[in-house]
């Protein structure tokens, strides 16, 4: 048997696929890892996403409603697939089965963008 492992991520965190596409000038030449590192905005893929911000709800509490209480959440705005431009200084740096990810709290995105198909 072979164990395959998830990554799930919580609360109102993104997980993103950093994009390193900008390691040239438009001259093309290249650029030390030192000046990325000092940017303070940078681009991303959207992996996966929390569920979103918790929600306490206050008809659960009731003493005559004893049933089980579910959690709720306020879903995020960001969802797989958009392109995320973020604060660097907001992003913890992982590695998981090998690859290099970006994980980052939903407020640290300032802005998505989001690549509809439209039928003509």
């Amino acid at each position: 048997m072979k164990a395959k492992k998830n990554l799930i991520v919580v609360g109102d965190r993104v997980l993103l696929d950093p994009d390193d596409r900008d390691d040239r000038t438009t001259s093309g030449l290249y650029l030390p890892p030192t000046v990325k590192e000092k940017e303070k905005v940078l681009g991303g893929y959207v992996v996966k996403t929390g569920p979103g911000y918790a929600v306490h709800d206050p008809v659960s509490d009731e003493s005559w409603n004893s049933g089980k209480k579910e959690l709720k959440f306020i879903p995020l705005q960001a969802a797989e697939g958009d392109y995320a431009i973020f604060l660097r200084e907001s992003a913890i740096e992982i590695e998981f089965e090998g690859k290099k990810y970006l994980i980052v709290p939903h407020s640290a995105i300032l802005a998505l963008v989001r690549t509809e198909i439209e039928e003509a």
